[in-house]
């Protein structure tokens, strides 16, 4: 057996085109080249996203409903017809084998292939998911492979490499069948996967049981017919399970030394004085929470610290993560250093900004707002004012990122809601001074899988008390046909003196969408429903002295039901506010529902949240109202979100410097990824790992897969 190449080797031979692979002419290339196949490695890492067992061909009768099953039989019947419903055209088959019968149908049809193939009497081997409606078991778009005059006997021994065996099943672009799709990446297999070389440690390789790449990229396209079907389809099987290692491994290992790093770098040691601190806590009307001091505790100590803090503060809504943030903000002011504290939407920066100002207007301290919609004259004066260091905490939008944003001297920088922003934009705060502080904020609960592979190079800190008071809030999912009871309700509240919320997901109508918009349902609400009431608008059109007017009306109780868009996600805290309902709430993400609905419940009367659903929502949206009204604990939530979105959807925006999985999956192969992260931190402190030969390949693999992203150049 010929030695395996070198990594370096490995990954120029891997790194080919498709062109001289046998069955891929231009035209399927570039097919190939849109979903993402453009070289042969692409082609190797493209596994099977299902299979199919073919092991064993069942009888008709024997067809089990709910799986994926392999029969054959012979055409009995032919028929197209159209449903009296929808209007719509189907092509039906029934097929027999002297056991049973079943009914085939497709919905999307070439009429004129269709005829010509499926013809009575024909023979056929068929693959689809039985189902059953009324007494006749159903195949909807089954897989067919026609045995053209042959026996089933004699199709399978002529045709070893489609019959008796366990058979992958993979993602298909237009114009490729399976049948066809499996002779190429055969093809790639038998030619490619034995030059494929792990530059994993050899220990790791054989401490964790994994299989050698070759033999793991082979197994996972074919596997060996001994294989329990079961283990394939929860993903579990030695080789997949090697592969989701290795992808896993080299990220945590570029954020464990990233982390080192960061620990290695010199920061600034602060000093905590209580200039500040203490007369804010004096103007607070309410004692933080033990998990409030717990946290700005292990704040505090980092800040003191001598490198640079790195520090995630997780907290669900309402747990108080923003008074947290501002404590840490005065200490560095305290040592007079500037903070910057960045959000991601123009909305959130005012509310921080609006929030802040007022206690430091009351500190003697100055605050500056930074968005991308300010004047160039307001701007240019703003940014002088921060370069000449008049201003000390600065609230902005990934605006304050921008190149011409400049500090007198930078202490720390706050990112609010981490999940939209990735790994660069914190590399690009940190550049903004000399190594400063960097705090993390999020309220959208994040599932542990996750956090390890976005925040994985972060320390962690959880606020996990509400404040004193609080209620728990009841959750109802009604219809429209319930509408005049929630208005009822609305009212009994606004009567016995508390305040309410209506949530709408537009502004107005020049949408031409069918959803309730704030503008004109505010005026409806006002004239017919709750005329003896005040009502107030909020939208984020609205200028920000506008809004803060009606914020502060609100608060104060000028104003009894506020009538806004999702421009109160976070920020606004009216304990007085016992109920809130939100129009076309299933338009509205899990995490948005939860933040939205974290606006009740913050004084001592019951509150309750109604989610009005609309006649036409989809099945994932029926699925996130059904979580909301289960729970209210936001892992639980943040859990269903990530089941119901994936993990892509769910983090909003794509992530600046975090993969896109080519094997592992976030939701099934946790036990894996802590396993992965154990050993690459065990490896990152390891001082060998740095200059020996031994691990060359590992850095060199590292610097290949995350070099740039994780500014990582000082490893090679």
């Amino acid at each position: 057996m010929a030695p395996s190449p070198s990594y370096p080797r490995s990954r120029e031979l891997l790194s080919g085109s498709l062109e001289n692979i046998r069955g891929v002419g231009p035209r399927l290339r570039e097919k190939l080249a849109k979903t993402g196949v453009r070289t042969i490695e692409d082609a190797l890492y493209t596994l099977p996203h299902r299979y199919e067992d073919r092991r064993e061909i069942r009888k008709i009768a024997q067809l089990r409903e709910g799986f994926t099953e392999v029969f054959s039989g012979e055409i009995l019947a032919v028929n197209e017809s159209v449903t009296s419903r929808a209007r719509k055209r189907i092509f039906e088959v029934i097929v027999g084998d002297g056991s049973g019968q079943v009914a085939l149908k497709w919905f999307h049809y070439r009429k004129e292939w269709m005829k010509k193939r499926f013809t009575v009497g024909t023979s056929a081997v068929f693959t689809g998911e039985v189902k059953r409606f009324g007494a006749l078991r159903e195949v909807h778009h089954p897989d067919s492979e026609f045995l053209d005059g042959r026996s089933l006997e004699e199709a399978m021994a002529a045709d070893p490499m489609n019959f008796g065996r366990i058979l992958p099943v993979y993602p298909l672009t237009e114009g490729l069948t399976q049948k066809t799709a499996r002779k190429i990446w055969k093809n790639i297999l038998e030619r490619f996967a034995p030059v494929a070389v792990s530059p994993l440690p050899r220990e790791i390789i054989e401490r964790n049981q994994l299989l050698p790449l070759d033999h793991a990229l082979a197994r996972v396209h074919w596997p060996p017919n001994d294989i329990p079907a079961e283990e394939l389809e929860k993903g579990v099987e030695q080789a997949r399970r090697s592969l989701v290692f290795d992808e896993f491994f080299f990220l945590e290992l570029g954020l464990a030394l990233k982390r080192r790093g960061i620990v290695l770098e010199k920061g600034i040691p602060f000093q905590v004085s209580h200039l500040y601190t203490k007369p804010l806590a004096a103007m607070l009307p309410y004692r933080l929470t033990a998990a409030q001091r717990r946290v700005l505790g292990e704040i505090k100590k980092d800040m003191m610290a001598p490198h640079p803090m790195n520090r995630l503060v997780q907290g669900d809504v309402g747990s108080g993560k923003t008074i947290v943030a501002l404590m840490a903000a005065l200490v560095a002011i305290e040592n007079e250093t500037q903070v910057a504290v960045i959000a991601p939407t123009e909305i959130l920066a005012e509310q921080h900004y609006l929030q802040f100002q007022r206690w430091l207007e009351a500190l003697g301290l100055k605050t500056a707002l930074l968005c991308g919609g300010q004047k160039p004259a307001e701007r240019l004066e703003i940014l002088e004012r921060i370069r000449a260091g008049e201003v000390q905490l600065i609230v902005g939008t990934h605006a304050v990122l921008q190149e011409s944003v400049a500090f007198k001297r930078l202490g720390l920088g706050v990112i609010d809601e981490q999940h939209r922003f990735g790994v660069v934009q914190r590399g690009i705060l940190r550049k903004k001074g000399e190594n400063p502080d960097i705090l993390v904020m999020t309220a959208t609960p994040i599932p542990r899988t996750l956090s390890l592979t976005l925040y994985g190079d972060l320390a962690l800190s959880v606020i996990d008390e509400l404040p004193p008071g609080r209620t728990p809030i009841r959750t109802r999912v009604i219809g429209e046909e319930k509408r005049a009871e929630a208005y009822s309700f609305i009212r009994k509240e606004l009567e016995q003196g508390r305040q309410a919320y209506i949530v709408y997901p537009l502004v107005d109508d020049s949408e031409k969408s069918d959803l309730l918009a704030a503008t004109a349902d505010a005026e409806r609400l006002q004239q017919e429903i709750f005329s003896d009431f005040r009502l107030g608008l909020l939208h984020g059109r609205m200028k920000t002295a506008e809004k803060e007017a009606v914020m502060a009306a609100f608060k104060e109780g000028g104003i009894q039901m506020l009538i806004s868009t999702t421009v109160i996600e976070v920020g606004i805290d009216v304990p007085n506010a016992t109920v809130m309902m939100i129009e076309h709430a299933e338009r509205f993400g899990l995490a948005q529902l939860h933040q939205l609905r974290g606006r009740v419940g913050r004084g001592a009367d019951a509150s309750t949240c109604i989610l009005m659903r609309s006649r036409r929502g989809s099945e994932d949206g029926r699925k996130r109202l059904q979580v909301m009204a289960e729970t209210t604990d936001g892992f639980r939530i943040a859990e269903a979100d990530l089941e119901i979105r994936g993990p892509g959807e769910f983090l909003g925006t794509r992530q600046a410097g975090l993969p896109d999985f080519r094997v592992a999956n976030l939701l099934r192969d946790g036990s894996v990824l802590e396993l992965a992260r154990k050993e690459a931190f065990r490896l990152a402190n390891d001082p060998a790992f740095f200059n020996s030969e031994k691990y060359a390949e590992t850095r060199q693999a590292l610097l290949d897969r995350w070099g740039n992203r994780l500014e990582l150049a000082s490893i090679g």
